[in-house]
């Protein structure tokens, strides 16, 4: 599968967007680690949660379209845990375009768009068996930092996460 990549800030307007390829991308991925109930409503807070997030303005979030379709995004920012190194809060991509490259091509956007803001490392946090994404980000230039944490997503029950990183090297002019 081939297409036009676009990648752009998400604004206002593209909120539904970037909750429809975080509740797909969830749906796909994350289902046998949550009990039924509470699955069926973090998919539904997936994808009506954006509105509020890009209108605080307080990270950073690419939405990448293929041929026009809304189908992967970036949400990133400055780590609230790592002072001077930026995190990847979330990188979704709609299960229908995964192989596409819209996941690669975002991913070289937004580490393009954390060396402009001046960040030397980015580290980031996935569910430990994931192993779909631990694929992605070591192919992508990440490593394994042999740390770990549970995450409880709301329903009581932690859920064991990896944490990768890289350092950025300054691009050439």
């Amino acid at each position: 599968m081939s297409g036009e990549i676009t990648i752009v800030e998400a604004t206002p307007e593209d909120a539904d967007a970037v909750g429809e390829v975080h509740a797909a991308a969830w749906r796909a991925a994350y289902a046998p680690f949550f009990a039924p109930e509470f699955f069926a409503a973090a998919v539904e807070h997936r994808r009506t949660k954006w509105r509020a997030v890009i209108a605080e303005g307080k990270d950073t979030i690419l939405l990448a379209r293929m041929d026009g379709r809304p189908g992967a995004y970036s949400y990133f920012g400055e780590s609230p845990s790592r002072p001077h190194v930026a995190e990847i809060f979330g990188f979704y991509a709609h299960p229908d375009l995964w192989g596409s490259g819209i996941a690669a091509s975002l991913m070289t956007a937004t580490l393009a768009r954390l060396r402009h803001d001046a960040f030397t490392r980015v580290h980031l946090w996935t569910l430990r068996d994931t192993p779909q994404s631990h694929r992605f980000y070591t192919k992508t230039g990440f490593t394994n930092s042999g740390h770990t944490q549970d995450h409880d997503f709301g329903d009581g029950t932690p859920v064991p996460q990896i944490e990768y990183e890289r350092t950025l090297h300054p691009q050439h002019t």
